[in-house]
């Protein structure tokens, strides 16, 4: 009985720990529940897991619901699906640190795209601190995850 809760608990951690992420919203330090694109990010590309695409969509309109972006970081999510599944030239599965080049490109493309929708230097200041809180705060989110999961 324990190891079926313990296996059920490991294999929920990515819907878990994503839905904690958007829940956990405050507006300086996590505005709209941004920091759950982590989770969202490494389980669709970095450690592609079952049945975690279709919840990453639902819980990308969550956060543009939140945030008020008009599905942003939804089309952004599924731009980038499409474009990672359709090619083969880079296999995101195989690469170090996490993937955190990856997500910090995915992460200041779309930050860069809110930025110069509202060009102001307050905005400037806002998407440079987010940046930097998502870079920082993402190797720990994602090895803690993986931890807890054993992956």
């Amino acid at each position: 009985m324990k190891t079926t809760i313990v296996n059920f608990l490991r294999a929920a951690c990515p819907f878990i720990v994503a839905l904690a992420l958007w829940r956990l919203s405050a507006p300086f330090w996590n505005p709209g529940g941004a920091l759950a694109l982590i989770p969202i990010f490494f389980f669709s590309f970095i450690r592609p897991t079952a049945g975690f695409a279709a919840f990453s969509v639902l819980m990308c309109f969550l956060i543009d619901y939140k945030s008020d972006t008009l599905l942003f970081w939804t089309a952004l999510y599924c731009v980038t699906y499409a474009a990672i599944g359709f090619q083969s030239v880079i296999d995101m599965t195989r690469w170090d640190q996490n993937g955190l080049r990856g997500f910090l490109i995915f992460w200041g493309v779309g930050l860069g795209i809110l930025f110069f929708l509202q060009f102001d230097f307050g905005n400037l200041a806002r998407m440079l601190w987010l940046f930097a809180w998502g870079a920082v705060l993402y190797t720990p989110i994602t090895t803690c995850i993986k931890r807890i999961s054993h992956d």
